[in-house]
């Protein structure tokens, strides 16, 4: 795999100012944002390609717990549009709201997010990269959750960006490996209630 950043093609972004004004994150901006380092970023990254299946611009944004099992996650298709960090955010926040209640209350965050971009090109950083970068950190801070890795998945592989670690499988267009990364256990429904008398008298047929 080919690791580095590409320059970006727009002439606005040709400063920090200009870039943070179109709300994206530089290279260095993130490796000095202390994004938690995953322990398994292979097994977390083949258990999102096998159950999302992501295709080009599908973007799969997952919840782990201080263990790293999954939790939930979700996976969406992004709009043809220019890579803007805070129509990023809103999508991304949009899908936590759907598949896991905040944590807001806490006074530190105990789940992290980790985001998983499935797209064309190389694994170089690009601007696109960087709108996904600030809207993750963005859409954690206000589901309370902690910013966990980006991850670009393309033909050549996947690639934790900002940390040099990546794989050749699985890639864009592989077919899906079996499922590794852990789950939280099933949830044991309630006991007592005349909702529990119906399931003891229905598992007893």
């Amino acid at each position: 795999m080919t690791f580095g950043f590409a320059p970006s093609s727009a002439a606005s972004l040709s400063t920090p100012a200009a870039a943070s004004a179109n709300r994206v994150l530089e290279p260095a901006e993130w490796a000095a944002a202390g994004i938690p380092l995953l322990r398994s970023p292979r097994e977390v990254v083949s258990g999102l390609h096998a159950r999302h299946r992501p295709g080009p611009a599908t973007a799969v944004v997952a919840v782990l717990d201080s263990d790293e099992r999954l939790r939930a996650s979700a996976s969406f298709t992004r709009r043809s549009t220019g890579a803007d960090g805070w129509m990023y955010r809103n999508a991304l926040l949009a899908q936590l709201r759907r598949v896991i209640p905040h944590d807001l209350r806490r006074r530190t965050p105990v789940r992290t997010a980790v985001l998983l971009y499935c797209r064309e090109g190389d694994a170089r950083w690009t601007e696109e990269d960087g709108a996904w970068m600030w809207g993750l950190r963005d859409a954690c801070t206000l589901h309370g959750l902690r910013c966990g890795a980006y991850i670009t998945l393309t033909r050549d592989g996947w690639q934790v960006l900002g940390e040099g670690r990546g794989g050749r499988h699985p890639s864009a267009g592989s077919e899906p490996e079996p499922v590794a990364m852990s789950e939280a256990p099933p949830r044991i429904p309630r006991t007592g209630g005349a909702a529990s008398d119906v399931l003891r008298r229905a598992a007893a047929r």
